[in-house]
């Protein structure tokens, strides 16, 4: 059966009782690729989930009532050198080929005794600044960067992943640098074309990102992708790398860039703030924030609103005193430096028809602030906002 399931709403069928288990993930598999799927989940005791633009969407397909059966689909996927984490700890990530080159980020997980996954689609073309339709500040942060700590955050599903491959290959198309990146588990492959890029995968390369980290600078790199900073020994060791004249990268889970300085902060315990905010203040050159937004045309399907932070005098000398509650103050007086807010971003989607004025107020931080900047382009787009309003749920 070479078919791919659809969506319903209705009660779950029983064709999984029919399929043999490695067929039905491949047909799951293949549906994503249909149907612009970012990921898939499979939970025992449900039907197979898909997400599409950000939208969790039900497949129409048999009830996963079996957990034997669940395992049988994932087991093809585990790595066998692997298995055990899963066995000892209840929850793995690892990436995954398919015969046909497709390439997915994979996470199995213990829940009530039963094996879940949530399956993420990655794509093989890596993505441009344009394709991600990013603001140019992107691009001039990373050309005018070459040592420090550059932060990609937003909160899971928000395209950080995207943005930062972006970013390193156009480090690797314009630069000759030496690339090292610490992933978990690799997601975009890069081709060396100016740089030498070598990509590091925990689990297969490396036993974890403290190792990693440990031994990267004697590596000779110039530039440093850490997939993921979640703990104080990744976090101190990208500091210090940083602060000794390497660009480094990597992604925090924090909804603005304010809240990026209290998440590094969270690591570690009271005493070591001083010297944490001393070392931050030093190494960091830019924080970019990203939500992803529901569009209008949806064959785009979903953009990103933006803000960005950039370390010059003033916002150094406010991470030293702690005084990180002033940023939204100091982004919004510096934008003609390259910094943009939210407001300023979701102004700029509406302005440009990208997004819904209603769907912008839906998600802005502030909406009295994007009221008083839209309110010359809402005039201009009445007869638009008329016409469409009632119609964003379905984006």
């Amino acid at each position: 059966m070479s078919t791919v399931p659809s969506f319903t709403n209705g009660p779950a069928k029983d064709a999984t009782k029919r399929i043999p288990p490695e067929q039905f993930m491949q047909q799951l598999l293949n549906g994503m690729a249909q149907f612009d799927a970012s990921d898939l989940h499979l939970k025992v005791g449900f039907q197979p989930y898909y997400r599409v633009a950000g939208t969790l969407r039900k497949i129409d397909a048999g009830l996963l009532d079996s957990s034997e059966y669940v395992e049988a689909m994932l087991n093809p996927l585990v790595p066998r050198s692997r298995r055990h984490e899963y066995e000892e700890r209840g929850d793995l990530d690892f990436s995954w080929h398919g015969p046909d080159g497709s390439r997915y980020r994979v996470n199995v997980f213990r829940a009530s005794g039963d094996m879940h996954s949530a399956i993420r689609r990655v794509k093989g073309k890596i993505p441009d600044f344009e394709e991600l339709r990013l603001p140019a500040i992107y691009r001039k942060l990373i050309e005018q960067t070459h040592d420090g700590l550059v932060l990609v955050t937003g909160v899971t599903g928000s395209g950080k992943s995207s943005t930062l491959a972006a970013m390193i290959e156009y480090i690797n198309a314009t630069r000759q640098e030496h690339i090292i990146t610490i992933e978990d588990p690799i997601e975009f492959v890069f081709r060396p074309r100016k740089s030498i890029v070598s990509q590091r995968e925990i689990g297969i390369d490396i036993p974890n990102y403290g190792e990693a980290l440990r031994y990267v600078v004697r590596q000779d790199p110039d530039v440093i992708f850490i997939g993921e900073m979640r703990d104080k020994e990744t976090v101190l060791a990208a500091l210090q790398a940083a602060e000794t004249g390497h660009l480094v990268m990597g992604s925090l889970h924090t909804t603005d860039c304010m809240q990026a300085f209290s998440r590094i902060l969270e690591f570690f315990p009271q005493v070591e703030h001083s010297f944490i905010r001393s070392t931050l203040a030093n190494s960091l050159a830019g924080i970019c924030c990203q939500r992803l937004i529901p569009t209008i045309d949806t064959k785009i399907g979903r953009a990103p609103a933006t803000e960005v932070l950039l370390n010059n005098p003033t916002v150094r000398e406010k991470i030293r005193e702690g005084g990180e509650a002033d940023v939204p103050a100091i982004i919004e007086g510096s934008t003609g430096e390259g910094m943009r807010n939210f407001t300023m971003s979701l102004a700029e989607m509406i302005e440009g028809e990208v997004i819904y004025y209603d769907t912008a107020m839906e998600y802005a931080p502030n909406r009295e602030a994007l009221a008083s900047k839209t309110r010359g382009i809402k005039v201009a787009q009445t007869s638009l906002v008329g016409r469409l309003k009632g119609r964003t749920s379905k984006y």
